[in-house]
């Protein structure tokens, strides 16, 4: 009894138990001392669990998961569990409106949207900008006048009077200058600029990557829209002939 409790101590450590094949101390090039003993020797739970002891964490997890994985097949379960609002291929897709009905549909929109920037940039031609620093509607001398007319500004000005118009059809309230719609334009228009100077400057780096950020930050924006604003996306992307 004493030799059997000897033997089982003894192929209950992780690196001998692993060498040990199941009918004894054959593989390790050695004859069996107790052939009887070490035929008849079964690990007990705690044993088998300490075998497990040496792993690493990932090869714990992995153990875990496919302990898991054998579990879920006994029972006539996939493998791994589906996600939450999963959708086998084989199911069918049904659609409330037909091709052509979503296509009148589209063309609707864009023609209210048309017709919508249309009107805006009636309005907005109305009230044309013609002074720097926005001092339309101040009463001055012509002599003053001449002096604050933006053709006489700056290229910085221009480009700034331009952006500020441009924002001014996709506001969704006066002031507006954080909403998606007007953070596309102002990059727009940045980014116009940007391709304007590297037409004439072409080994100006910095400049290259600048305008590489820019486009990153644009189309984040505009996935962003399609995803939550989808109205307000196909109207600016129509309205700035974007290509997506």
């Amino acid at each position: 009894m004493a030799s059997i409790m000897s033997l089982r101590c003894f192929f209950s450590k992780p690196h001998i138990a692993a060498k040990v094949s199941a009918n004894g101390l054959a593989m390790m090039g050695r004859p069996s001392i107790f052939p009887a003993a070490t035929s008849s020797i079964t690990l007990s739970p705690i044993d088998q669990q300490s075998r497990y002891k040496g792993y690493t964490k990932t090869k714990q997890r992995q153990r875990e998961k496919m302990v898991e994985r054998e579990r879920r097949v006994a029972k006539g379960l996939p493998a791994k569990p589906r996600p939450p609002k999963f959708l086998s291929k084989d199911l069918p897709v049904i659609n409330a409106l037909t091709r052509e009905e979503r296509d009148d549909e589209s063309k609707k929109s864009d023609a209210a949207a048309a017709l919508e920037m249309k009107t805006k940039m009636t309005n907005q031609t109305d009230v044309e900008e013609n002074m720097r620093f926005q001092f339309d509607g101040l009463v001055m001398s012509d002599r003053v006048r001449r002096l604050f007319e933006l053709k006489n500004g700056s290229q910085r000005e221009v480009v700034t009077s331009q952006k500020r118009r441009g924002m001014e059809l996709f506001q969704l309230r006066e002031g507006d200058t954080g909403s998606s719609a007007v953070q596309v334009v102002a990059l727009t228009t940045r980014i116009q600029q940007l391709q304007t100077h590297m037409g004439k400057h072409h080994k100006d780096k910095s400049t290259k990557r600048g305008l590489d950020r820019m486009y990153v930050r644009r189309r984040k924006v505009l996935d962003y829209m399609e995803r939550k604003e989808f109205e307000s996306y196909r109207k600016v992307v129509k309205s700035l002939g974007l290509v997506r």
